[in-house]
């Protein structure tokens, strides 16, 4: 059963691909974080594994190396979803019509 905080994965592009295709090492990461590309709910998984220090696996787009130097970077943020769904509204507000949000960068 999915929690609250976890509803957003019944959307999630990578629930129809292979679980272990997300677990991967080198250079197959790249190939994994494609499947992420253009997934409508990339912000929450991103901040879902950011919030629950997830070690392992891509999640929205991030590799382990990845997430853990973002965490390196602002010890200070409490919450990821609420940082990430901020930015992801203000950046929304402020992009034209018909702008392709799932592409911008974190960091």
């Amino acid at each position: 059963m999915v929690g609250d905080d976890q509803a957003w994965s019944e959307g999630a592009v990578c629930r129809v691909a292979d679980p272990d295709a997300l677990f991967v090492e080198g250079a197959a990461q790249n190939q994994a974080k494609a499947i992420c590309t253009g997934c409508p709910v990339r912000t929450e998984c991103l901040a879902y594994a950011l919030d629950h220090r997830i070690e392992h696996g891509i999640w929205g787009g991030m590799s382990e190396r990845e997430r853990r130097s973002l965490l390196r970077r602002r010890p200070l943020v409490r919450s990821w979803r609420g940082l990430l769904e901020s930015a992801r509204s203000e950046h929304e507000q402020l992009a034209g019509p018909g702008e392709d949000l799932s592409t911008t960068a974190v960091g």
